[in-house]
């Protein structure tokens, strides 16, 4: 499925049920795509929850570029996209996902998407090797929404402090991309994501 947003048309992978109890948007790092194993263990969590999932490749990454741009266009697109899915899917609550420069994207928009909560996979704390140039304020932009981060403890992006969220997961050993701890990942959504099943 296509939908066309002002930075030009994304495709979404979408997986609904007959009756979802939620909507969760989930969408990739500045490289990747949508088939990145720990969305698609995300994805499957929430399924198993009777969420609907929308996995979303942006624009960019549709029009074949690999770095997403100017991040008020990115973050513009996304929040298109979460209003043309919430009239797909209405009356539920909004949770918005991603991994890397995805998540950034969800923590940023989160409270003009009116989400209820934001899961941030590999959240890039900081450029590599530049600690001094944190994103620690994108993390705490949604507020009083509820952010839940997933990171490997050996990613060179960094790891968020306990504080910066409301739970930080640190899987050991793991760099940037996932490579195992998706049996974690499934064990940390889970109950995370059942308050909107119920």
């Amino acid at each position: 499925m296509q939908i066309e947003t002002s930075a030009g048309p994304a495709e979404i992978e979408f997986d609904r049920p007959r009756k979802p109890s939620f909507l969760l948007l989930l969408t990739h790092g500045a490289g990747g795509g949508v088939e990145a194993k720990d969305l698609l263990v995300v994805r499957d969590s929430a399924l198993e929850l009777g969420g609907a999932v929308a996995r979303v490749v942006q624009p960019y990454r549709v029009a074949g570029r690999r770095a997403p741009g100017s991040a008020d266009k990115q973050d513009q697109a996304w929040l298109e996209i979460v209003a043309a899915l919430r009239k797909k899917v209405r009356g539920v609550p909004v949770v918005l996902g991603g991994r890397s420069n995805g998540a950034r994207v969800a923590c940023r928009t989160a409270v003009a998407a009116r989400a209820r909560g934001v899961l941030a996979l590999s959240f890039p704390l900081h450029p590599p090797g530049k600690p001094e140039r944190s994103r620690r304020e994108e993390l705490l932009a949604p507020g009083d929404i509820e952010v839940v981060v997933i990171n490997g403890a050996n990613d060179p992006f960094g790891v968020p402090d306990a504080a910066d969220a409301a739970e930080v997961r640190v899987i050991p050993g793991q760099p940037h991309a996932f490579r195992a701890g998706f049996d974690t990942i499934a064990a940390t959504v889970q109950p995370w994501l059942r308050r909107w099943s119920e």
